[in-house]
């Protein structure tokens, strides 16, 4: 990537194995985040508006970063609280809706390896409606109140994307896909990402930084434009 992209330059995997979903020619944007990740929610627009500025110029790769997977033990009310306040400064910055109803729920486990799974079926079974189920599990949790570990909420998710039902549900339960799962958190972490949402510029095998957490696609558009032009 040029220089004169005037964004930092992010570090190569140390596992080449790990960047081969972005192999061949051309220009990548990788988007690490998660569906239960408030951040992620806020920054949903925003990705909207780089996914129509990069159509047809670069490919947009959606890649699950894992925030709490395998969460057994219901929240208790210190997590709670901690979480609210996130999703009320998230509200507050963004404008995306919250169901804050979701605190009344004492038992509830905030395992996100299920929405993860069920974002990396999707995508393997129609590439091309990813970004609408990542928009569908995030907006059902955080606006809808769905509970995103219900296999059955999930595949209904996948369905309303355009996916069948049926192939859904087998491909969500196959070991597989939970070996999928897990190898985007460990490609996230080989790209030593941190936090979500976070955006990385990929061509010809060089890497840079366009975003490490939430930023409006306003402070990243002429970066982006440079990129896409140069």
């Amino acid at each position: 990537m040029s220089d004169t992209c005037a964004i930092p330059t992010a570090n190569a995997p140390a596992d080449k194995d790990d960047t081969s979903f972005d192999s061949g020619p051309g220009k990548h944007v990788m988007y690490f985040g998660d569906p239960m990740c408030s951040w992620c929610w806020g920054f949903a627009p925003e990705l909207s508006r780089i996914a129509d500025a990069i159509k047809g110029r670069a490919q947009l790769h959606i890649i699950m970063g894992g925030l709490r997977p395998g969460t057994r033990d219901p929240w208790d009310q210190e997590m709670r609280d901690y979480i609210r306040h996130h999703w009320e400064d998230v509200a507050a910055k963004t404008g995306q809706p919250f169901d804050y109803a979701r605190f009344d729920e004492i038992s509830f486990v905030y395992d996100t390896e299920p929405p993860c799974r069920a974002l990396i079926t999707v995508r393997s079974l129609k590439p091309g409606a990813t970004l609408a189920m990542y928009e569908a599990l995030q907006r059902g949790f955080y606006a809808e109140g769905l509970n995103l570990s219900d296999a059955t909420t999930l595949e209904g998710l996948a369905q309303h994307c355009g996916v069948d039902p049926a192939a859904f549900a087998e491909t969500f339960a196959a070991p597989g896909t939970r070996a999928l799962t897990v190898a985007d958190f460990h490609r996230s972490r080989a790209f030593g990402v941190t936090g979500f949402p976070s955006l990385v510029c990929a061509e010809d095998g060089q890497y840079a930084v366009l975003s490490l957490g939430y930023r409006t696609f306003a402070s990243m558009q002429a970066i982006l434009d440079e990129w896409l032009n140069a």
